[in-house]
This record gives structure tokens, sequence and C-alpha cells, in this order.
């Protein structure tokens, strides 16, 4: 029952402001990293600003953090820290912009020279210390030791991880998730639930990795079954969404993913399918090998949401709706990105091959 996970989780309404103090240890500079609406938007920028002013800590605020985050850009802003001396990041945002200021703390402590070599860098790399707030209830980052990065050069999606990719602190409150837009609470929903779900099925989980999986699924199951995510949600029930992203990322944290994340980077990359429904729209292939191959896991997840494989694929169908229409050729020139092996296509259920991939996407896309 193998684990790992090193961050000082700190939760709670209005934790940032009630049990904030800690962040007095990691220096008296600061550079906040964000996007262009979600940190402000949800009052978090507000709170992290009123925090650092009252423990008389200088920042400044690096806020180009866009969807899917660019070495190029988190290279800049590793730049950013270097020039202005700070001494930690404060990374507030939805899940991009905590994956980024992950990146920012490498490129900050390692003075990469080419953008891209983060992905080649010896692990675990010099870093600076890392204080993250979600905006969002889906990626699970806050808990997770992976950063996933957008190539500049390639436009490919590609994950970093390692012991130089977990946070230091990460301050959870699902207070900050209620401003989000119905399109960005669905997908990250679809997001947590594919976390737990592949968790679950897969052939690295562990005892530890599958509980922390049903309990976010448990979480989860009134928001994938029903039309709950389309309304506005109470603080009972945004707390809830928000648990369930954290557990399902603890889940990932020990067991990784399965092929839905690698072969749905693509529909993200060149379809702009945002990235839970791009995971989710797999799942339904994912869960019919998981009922060939391993259909005890199959009954507790169904056990678990109260309900039957057809209610929830259907349920998963009707959330992660795309329309996205490609050649056969695209597809299967795609496709030879993976021939040389995916650890997440290792880990899933009796095994998954890029000719498998090209399938699943031509059923889908095509």
């Amino acid at each position: 029952m193998d684990s790992y996970m090193p961050v000082k989780v700190i939760s709670g309404r209005d934790c940032v402001l009630k049990k904030g103090s800690c962040i007095k240890n990691y220096g008296k500079k600061c550079l906040i990293v964000t996007g262009k609406h979600s940190a402000e938007k949800s009052g978090a920028l507000f709170d992290v600003k009123k925090l650092l002013e009252s423990n008389c800590i200088e920042y400044s605020i690096f806020d180009k953090i866009e969807p899917n985050p660019e070495t190029l850009t988190c290279k800049e802003a590793g730049e950013t820290v270097r020039e202005y001396g700070a001494d930690f990041i404060f990374g507030v945002g939805g899940g991009s912009v905590l994956d980024a200021a992950k990146a920012v703390a490498i490129f900050a402590g390692e003075n990469i020279g080419y953008h891209a070599d983060i992905y080649n860098r010896m692990v675990p790399a010099v870093h600076l210390p890392v204080i993250l707030l979600g905006t969002t209830a889906g990626t699970g980052s806050e808990v997770t030791g992976v950063s996933v990065l957008t190539n500049s050069d390639t436009g490919i999606k590609k994950s970093i991880s390692g012991p130089d990719c977990y946070a230091d602190v990460s301050f959870c409150d699902y207070k900050y998730t209620m401003t989000a837009s119905v399109a960005t609470r669905i997908t990250t929903a679809l997001d947590a639930f594919c976390h737990a779900g592949e968790a679950f099925v897969a052939s690295s989980s562990n005892d530890l990795s599958e509980t922390y999986s049903l309990k976010a699924l448990t979480l989860l199951k009134d928001f994938i079954l029903s039309d709950k995510l389309y309304g506005e949600l109470s603080e009972n029930e945004s707390e809830s969404l928000y648990r369930a992203s954290l557990y399902a990322g603890l889940a990932i944290n020990i067991a990784g993913t399965c092929f839905p994340h690698t072969v749905g980077y693509y529909l993200t990359e060149n379809h702009g399918v945002p990235h839970g429904k791009a995971c989710a729209v797999l799942f339904p292939a994912l869960f019919q090998m998981a009922k060939k191959y391993c259909p005890e896991k199959v009954e507790a997840i169904l056990s678990c949401m109260n309900t039957d494989y057809e209610a929830l694929i259907s349920s998963v169908k009707k959330l992660s709706l795309i329309d996205v229409k490609v050649t056969e050729n695209e597809v299967d020139e795609i496709s030879l990105r993976w021939k040389n092996g995916v650890k997440n296509f290792d880990r899933t259920p009796g095994g998954f091959s890029y000719e498998e991939a090209s399938i699943a996407l031509k059923e889908l896309i095509c």
C-alpha cells in the first residue's frame, strides 16, 4: 500500500485568512502566478493579497497563465521570479494555473535554458517553494506530484512528475469554486470523475488509492447521474464536489490514470475540447475493457454510485457530448505518436495499444 504525498493541506471555509500564517516560513517576497479571470472573479486573489500584506510579505503578480499552460509561458514566469528576487511562488487559479506554478518553481530554481528541457530535467530538480490555492473542483493538482504542460514548440500536452512537482502547502476552500461557470463546472467534475474511475480500474491501484477513488465516486454520484451540474449549487454541494476532486487527486497520485487521459490530450490540443470532456468521451471505452478484465471493480464502482452500467454510461455520454469530425487518415497519423508505448496504456485493464487508440478515436470522431 505504497503512498507519497508530502503536501501540507490546509482546508475549510476561509482557511486562507484563518490559517494562512504558515506562509511566513517561506520568505519575504512572493510571485503570485495566476490567469486572467478566475482568481479575481472568485475572490481568491483578493484573499491571497490580503494574507500576504497582513504577514508583511512583498509580492508581484504574473497573470499570463493560459488554459493548458505552455512551457514558454512558465519559463517566462520563472525568469520573472529570478528578476524580482521572489523567495516562493503562490499559484492561484484553476488546474492549469496550479500545474503552471509547479513548473514555474522549477524554471526559477534550475534556470533551464530551453523551455522544453523541463521534460528532460534531472529529477528532482532544484525548485522554489510553492503554495497553491485552487478555484475549480477537478484536477486535484493541489495534492499531486504532477504538472501537465503544453510544449510550445509542438503544441503537444505532456506531463512532468516527481518530488519536485509537489506543492509545499495547498489551501483548499470550496468557496472559490462557486463562481465557476456551468461549462467549467461540468468539465472539471468530469475530470474528477475520470481521475477516480481510471485510478480505480488501473492495474497500478492499491488498497489506499481504491479507497480514495470510491470516496470520490460516492461524492460525485449525484452530480454525474443527474442534471445538478447545470443548476446553481448550494454551499454543501460545492463543498462535496471540491472534496471529490481532492480525493480523486489523491487516487491518481498513487495509481495514475489510464488511456483516456493520454488520448484525450489530442482532442484538447487539436480540437479545443475541454480536458474533462476529452477524457470522459473515452471513459465508456475504458469501462467496457474494465468490464472484461476486472469486472469486480466495475461492480464496485456501480455499487458505490448506486446505479447500473447503462445508466452510468448514458449520464457520462450526456455530460461529455462533443461535436468533432476528422478524417480517418488524421487519426491514423496522430495515433503513431503513441506507437512506442505510454505508461497510461500499460496501466489500462488488459493493456492498450496505439492501434486500439486509433480505433477508439475513429468510433468517436470519424
